[in-house]
């Protein structure tokens, strides 16, 4: 039979059989004195293995030092079927994310476990804010590891709870300008570390962000905030967390 006959019976393209000649996984048959190749049963037999073993997932570079041993082979498809499995766990865990994300309704892009602590956009909170606080949710779910946005998450507890008690502060917090006197920034600065201080307890378990992961959130916040808003934000962290833990 030809090339071209060769590769509709086993499933192929010529392209397919002239690349497998190539590399040395198909023997080059015979040529008729016109050139042409002229292919047996055996070239058959012998590519249905590989397509069947290709379908698999054995890769085309493994298959010369398995094809004829099946030692090999059997040890190979071991190893095959562990790599199955631990993709099967991949996917199921994928749909159980993209499932959570739909029963929340966020952002695909929000680690669904801080899901429940999205900002949306309200009559009192500005779209640029909204997207700065859930870039901090994106930004401080991937510092904190496989595990850390499920940790976190159960320590901070109710979201509607907790988004409630500090809806005036944060509000202040937004509206601070430049010009905004001295005393009411102290006030609100003493305000904050009150209510901030209960949540940093029960945030004491959790694995404290290394100096690299601090400085990221710090440059996302001097990115996005103004001035007065970063250096506020700043002089809370400095009372509630001090340096060097003094």
């Amino acid at each position: 039979m030809l090339s071209g006959e060769l590769a509709e019976l086993a499933g192929v393209t010529v392209r397919t059989l002239r690349y497998y000649h190539q590399i040395g996984l198909l023997p080059e048959p015979p040529r008729s004195a016109g050139g042409y190749r002229h292919y047996d049963v055996g070239h058959l037999v012998r590519l249905l293995r590989i397509t069947r073993m290709t379908a698999l997932g054995v890769p085309l570079s493994a298959l010369p030092a398995v094809l004829d041993d099946p030692a090999a082979a059997e040890e190979l498809l071991d190893e095959l079927d562990r790599q199955a499995a631990a993709e099967v766990e991949r996917l199921v865990a994928r749909r159980a994310g993209i499932a959570a994300l739909r029963r929340s309704g966020a952002p695909a892009d929000l680690p669904p476990e801080l899901s429940s602590w999205r900002s949306v956009p309200t009559a009192g909170m500005p779209a640029d804010v909204v997207r700065y606080e859930n870039e901090q949710l994106i930004l401080i779910g991937h510092l904190l590891g496989k595990d850390g946005p499920a940790e976190l998450a159960a320590l901070l507890g109710d979201a509607n709870d907790g988004m409630a008690a500090s809806a005036p502060l944060t509000a202040r917090f937004y509206a601070l300008e430049p010009d905004t006197p001295d005393d009411e920034v102290a006030t609100l600065i003493d305000e904050l570390v009150a209510h901030l201080k209960p949540v940093m307890a029960r945030l004491a378990g959790l694995s404290p962000l290394d100096a690299q992961a601090a400085a990221l959130m710090d440059e996302l916040n001097e990115q996005t905030l103004r001035p007065v808003q970063h250096r506020v934000l700043r002089r809370v962290q400095q009372r509630l967390v001090p340096p060097d833990g003094a």
